[in-house]
């Protein structure tokens, strides 16, 4: 095998910016990876569209499934990915994870993900929570899940929002290539 197999899942939550940067940085990686899968739900496509003012396009070795595909390589533990990152996570996709309600190939692949002790990672994007958010994101944690909330920092005192993005977005990268070098602080 070439590389590694990881997974990304973009919902309708907003802050569809950080998926697509974090796609842009892991295009610099492209050589650590043999498939990186990328799942919109219906509404996360509308929202990245809206927000972004584009859809990001894909080649190798970037391959893009349908979420409605139940029989795709994603829904299976046999094939072989070891992240998935859900970003940003809504909060109706994290409560059908946290309570196995898998109904979409992203909902299936985070369940395959948990289920096979490999690598899940949620990018929330909510405020304020609810004490319904807390419990489910509990539960994933309980589950074996990374919840990391899209929270910008300030100690590397930001001069624009790419800043702002990258903050969340080499966090991340941080999970997904081991010697990644974003921000350090000094």
């Amino acid at each position: 095998m070439k590389g590694r197999k990881i997974i990304i899942a973009v919902t309708g939550a907003s802050g569809s910016v950080y998926a697509v940067d974090l796609i842009k940085k892991i295009e610099r990686f492209r050589s650590e990876f043999s498939e990186v899968a990328v799942v919109f739900s219906k509404t996360g496509i509308k929202v990245c569209e809206f927000e972004t003012g584009e859809i990001p396009f894909f080649n190798e070795p970037f391959r893009q499934y349908r979420n409605k595909d139940m029989f795709a390589a994603p829904a299976s533990g046999s094939a072989g990915y070891d992240t998935m990152i859900v970003i940003p996570c809504s909060m109706g996709t994290l409560s059908r994870i946290s309570n196995g309600n898998a109904q979409t190939l992203i909902e299936r692949s985070a369940d395959v993900m948990l289920k096979e002790r490999r690598r899940l990672i949620l990018v929330t994007r909510e405020t304020p929570l609810s004490l319904i958010h807390i419990k489910n994101m509990k539960a994933v944690t309980l589950a074996g899940g990374i919840i990391l909330p899209a929270s910008p920092s300030f100690y590397r005192k930001p001069k624009s929002i790419d800043d702002l993005v990258d903050s969340v977005t080499e966090r991340v990268m941080s999970f997904i290539i081991s010697d990644y070098k974003g921000f350090e602080w000094r």
